[in-house]
C-alpha cells in the first residue's frame, strides 16, 4: 500500500504537468471536473489536494498561471495588450484585469512602465 502523502505528491506532480507543460490553464473552459477527469481522480481529492500543496482553490491558482503567462508576453512584446485576455485563457476581460492586479497588485499598463523602467536601469552602465 502507497502512503497516502506519496499519493499525494504524485498528484502534485501531475498537476503542475499538465498546468505548465501541457499549458492547459490556457483553456478558459478549464473547471476542477474536467482536470480531475484528466488526470483520472476525483474531484474532491483534487480540490484538497490543490489546497493543501498551493494554499488556494483551483481557480485561484489557473488564474495566478494565466497572470503569469500574460506577464511574459508582456514583456516578450509577442501579443499586443488588447488581445491578452483571450490569449491567457480568461473569458472576459474584466476577470482578466481583476486577477492581473490581485497577483501584480498593479494593471497591465502600469506592470509594463514598471518593467520598462527597470530594464532601462539594469541597461545604464556607471564608470
Amino acid at each position: 500500500m502507497v502512503p497516502k502523502r506519496k499519493v499525494d505528491c504524485e498528484l502534485y506532480k501531475y498537476v503542475l504537468y499538465y498546468l505548465e507543460v501541457r499549458q492547459v490553464f490556457l483553456d478558459p473552459k478549464l473547471s476542477l471536473k474536467k482536470l480531475s477527469d484528466m488526470i483520472e481522480t476525483n474531484q474532491t481529492y483534487l480540490s484538497n489536494v490543490v489546497n493543501r500543496y498551493f494554499g488556494c482553490h483551483l481557480k485561484e491558482l489557473v488564474n495566478t498561471y494565466r497572470v503569469e503567462y500574460a506577464k511574459e508576453l508582456l514583456r516578450s512584446g509577442k501579443c499586443p495588450p488588447e488581445e491578452l485576455p483571450q490569449r491567457c485563457g480568461f473569458l472576459s476581460r474584466s476577470v482578466f484585469y481583476a486577477a492581473f492586479k490581485k497577483v501584480t497588485g498593479v494593471s497591465p499598463k502600469r506592470y509594463m512602465k514598471y518593467e520598462m523602467r527597470a530594464q532601462h536601469s539594469e541597461s545604464i552602465n556607471y564608470v
